[in-house]
């Protein structure tokens, strides 16, 4: 897949670098996009084979458990035309502020 908004997870990480366990956070994020990269997902089952504990919501979204559940992560998958667009990363507190299916 090609993996867009890669940005949005490298801020998140910017404005939090030092915080407890977000080395580790970075770890599990990088092993996830290493995974999603070589993807060649092209329907909502693909992903829940790579990823079981995944959530796939209406429109093409998904939402990935980064470091055992401490992060979130929303993506829209555009499985035709193999694109992984990232609209969200954050805590699992901040992931429970917004709205999963219209971030």
């Amino acid at each position: 897949m090609l993996v867009i908004g890669t940005d949005i997870v490298e801020r998140y990480f910017a404005s939090r670098s030092g915080h407890r366990g977000i080395k580790a956070a970075r770890s599990a994020y990088e092993a996830w996009l290493t995974i999603a990269q070589a993807a060649r997902w092209s329907m909502p089952s693909d992903v829940k084979r790579a990823h079981p504990k995944a959530s796939i919501l209406k429109g093409g979204r998904a939402v990935f458990n980064i470091k055992a559940n401490d992060y979130r992560l929303v993506a829209v998958v555009q499985y035709r035309e193999g694109v992984l667009r990232i609209r969200f990363f954050g805590s699992h507190a901040e992931y429970d502020e917004i709205d999963a299916e219209t971030v």
